[in-house]
C-alpha cells in the first residue's frame, strides 16, 4: 500500500492512495489529469515531457502540486510514484510500458498497447513478469451507452446474439489535432489500430466469445485532403466466431460527416440500434442514455475507467474489462484484420495467437 502523505502535502492528498506520473503532455494528457484528480483514489503528482515544462505553471493550471521531468527513467525511479499514465506518440508505447513494468509501476496506457504482434508479445511478457496491473484506454466499455447495452445483453433482453456491427465514422483530416502524426505509418499504422480499435473492442465486448476467422478489405477516399495517409484510411472487417456468431467493423477516417459510432446488435429476442431497442413487437423504444457521439478526449468516460482501475489496484486484482488480457485479445483481432487486407485473404486467429504465449 502506498505510504500516507505527511508534512505540507497532507491536507491536499491525505485521502489519496495513488500518485500518478503522466508521460507525454499533450491533448490526451490533459483529459487524463482531470479524470485522475477528480476521483477519490488517485492524484497526478508528476509529468514527464520532452518539452521543458514549468512546474509552478503546471501546478497552478491543474490545481495540484506537480513535479516536472524531461527524463522518463528519472521519473520512474521516484519511490513515491505508483502509477504511470502513458500519453505519448504510439511508437514509444512498447518501450515505455516495459520500462514502467520493470520499475514496478502500474500502468495506464492510451491505445494502442503495441504496434505489431512481436511488440505485443514483448509487452505482455514484461507486464506479466513484473506482476504490475495494466489498464488500456478502451474507455468506451465504461461509457453509459455500452454499460447499458452490456447489462441488456447479460439480462437476456436480446436473447442469443447472432450478428453485430459496430462502426467507427470519424473524419480525421488536416483540421484534426494530431493529424500530422496520425497519418504516418510510424505512428498511425492502420485505420483500425489508430482509431477504429474502439469499434472493434466494443464489438468484442458485446458479441463475446472466441473469434475464429477474420476477413478485411481496405479502401480510401479520392479526396486530396486525405491523401497524406500512408495507409488505407478505410477498412471493413468481417468476423466469424467459433460459436457461429458473425460481426462487422468498419473503420472510416476519410469521411465528411459528424462523428458516428454505429452500433447494431441482433439477437433471438430483440434488436438494438444505437439508442433504440425493439423486441418481438417490432417497435423501437428509445433507451435512456446519450450515445457515444464525440471523438474529443474531454468527452470520454476516463474517470469511470480510472476509478475502477485504482479500486482494482487497491484490491490487488486485475483491471476488469480493460485489463491486460482484454487488451491483448482485441489487439490480436486487429493485427489479424490488418494482415487480412494486406495479404488479401481470410486469417484464422490461431495464426496470430500461436506466435506468442497466451
Amino acid at each position: 500500500m502506498p505510504p500516507a502523505a505527511n508534512g505540507r502535502d497532507k491536507g491536499l492528498i491525505a485521502m489519496k492512495q495513488f500518485n500518478v506520473g503522466i508521460v507525454g503532455y499533450g491533448w490526451a494528457a490533459g483529459a487524463h489529469i482531470a479524470a485522475i484528480n477528480a476521483g477519490p483514489r488517485g492524484q497526478v503528482t508528476k509529468v514527464c515531457s520532452t518539452r521543458k515544462l514549468d512546474a509552478a505553471e503546471l501546478s497552478a493550471k491543474h490545481g495540484c502540486p506537480i513535479q516536472t521531468y524531461t527524463d522518463y527513467e528519472a521519473m520512474l525511479a521516484e519511490p513515491d510514484l505508483h502509477v504511470v499514465s502513458i500519453c505519448t506518440y504510439h511508437r514509444h508505447h512498447k518501450e515505455q510500458i516495459i520500462a514502467a513494468a520493470r520499475a514496478g509501476k502500474h500502468i495506464i496506457i492510451e491505445k494502442p498497447l503495441a504496434q505489431n504482434l512481436r511488440d505485443l508479445r514483448e509487452v505482455e511478457q514484461a507486464v506479466r513478469a513484473a506482476g504490475v496491473k495494466l489498464c488500456i484506454c478502451f474507455e468506451m466499455r465504461f461509457s453509459e451507452q455500452f454499460r447499458t447495452i452490456k447489462a441488456l445483453i447479460d439480462e437476456g433482453k436480446l436473447g442469443r446474439l447472432h450478428y453485430g456491427e459496430v462502426d467507427y465514422y470519424h473524419g480525421i483530416g488536416p483540421w484534426y489535432p494530431g493529424f500530422k502524426w496520425y497519418q504516418t505509418a510510424e505512428d498511425g499504422v492502420s485505420s483500425l489500430l489508430l482509431a477504429g480499435c474502439h469499434a472493434m473492442d466494443t464489438l468484442l465486448l458485446c458479441l463475446d466469445g472466441d473469434v475464429d476467422e477474420v476477413f478485411s478489405y481496405s479502401t480510401a477516399s479520392s479526396n486530396a485532403v486525405f491523401a497524406p495517409y500512408a495507409y488505407p484510411s478505410t477498412t471493413v472487417t468481417m468476423l466469424k466466431f467459433k460459436d457461429g456468431k458473425v460481426g462487422k467493423v468498419a473503420s472510416v477516417l476519410d469521411c465528411f460527416q459528424p462523428y458516428y459510432f454505429h452500433t447494431h446488435l441482433v439477437g433471438s429476442e430483440g434488436t438494438l440500434l444505437d439508442d433504440k431497442f425493439a423486441g418481438q413487437d417490432k417497435q423501437w423504444t428509445k433507451l435512456p442514455y446519450k450515445p457515444v457521439d464525440s471523438g474529443d478526449v474531454s468527452d470520454h468516460p476516463y474517470q469511470v475507467e480510472f476509478d475502477r482501475f485504482f479500486e482494482a489496484i487497491a484490491r490487488g486484482e486485475e483491471m476488469p474489462l480493460t485489463g491486460l488480457a482484454d487488451a491483448v485479445r482485441t489487439h490480436e483481432v486487429i493485427f489479424a484484420a490488418d494482415l487480412s487486407w494486406q495479404q488479401k485473404r481470410p486469417v484464422k486467429l490461431e495464426e496470430v495467437q500461436r506466435k506468442g504465449v497466451r
